[in-house]
């Protein structure tokens, strides 16, 4: 332990467990013995396990699996889980979804109200959508399952085990296992028609 950490009577941290400067634990968080938590964490009600590592990010009701990376600047919001071994990185938000064992959204990505199965790669810029303006609905990714960055999950949608979504693509239907899914406007090149069309200000 070092110096400017906060831990509230109702917490626990075990012991083995590490703790830099400039955390705050809450009460009803757990953090096991072997976890890490690197500088300027916010937990609160969480639960991390053994072997996680945890940096600059913000935890509230959350569950993090053994061996996890967390962050830096990353959102767990309430109902939020990753299992082991994976890795929810740089300004990822999750809420109310979970992440299967060994599964990475590494950058810039939305993930709520999803069930995402094992050893799956959300790419960056991926958007659960799960509002429709009235109503929150969920979507469930298999196992194995890759969505390519910039892609748009339109819940509610079930994708299946070893479908791959190409980069760009909206998902608004269910995917069966193993598909390729490709959902974006065809490049059109014109050559020679933009000289003279646009000037700096």
């Amino acid at each position: 332990m070092g110096d400017n950490i906060y831990i509230d009577k109702n917490a626990v941290v075990e012991e083995g467990a590490t703790v830099f400067p400039n955390n705050y634990i809450g009460a009803g968080s757990v953090i096991k013995a072997g976890a890490v938590l690197r500088p300027n964490n916010i937990i609160e009600g969480s639960i991390i396990e053994g072997g996680a590592v945890v940096t600059a990010s913000v935890l509230e009701g959350a569950f993090v699996g053994a061996g996890a990376q967390v962050g830096p600047f990353c959102y767990m919001r309430e109902g939020a889980k990753v299992g082991a071994g994976c890795k929810a990185g740089d300004f990822v938000e999750i809420k109310n979804a979970s992440l299967g064992e060994g599964s990475k959204a590494s950058h810039l990505t939305y993930i709520g109200d999803a069930d995402i199965g094992r050893e799956c790669n959300v790419g960056c810029g991926v958007i659960f959508v799960n509002y429709d303006g009235k109503h929150k609905h969920r979507s469930v990714v298999g196992d194995r399952a890759f969505i390519g960055s910039n892609s748009n999950i339109i819940a509610p949608v079930n994708i299946g085990d070893d479908a791959y979504i190409a980069a760009g693509t909206t998902i608004t239907e269910d995917i069966p296992p193993a598909a390729l899914v490709i959902g974006r406007s065809r490049q059109v090149v014109k050559e020679g028609k933009a000289i003279g069309k646009f000037k700096l200000m």
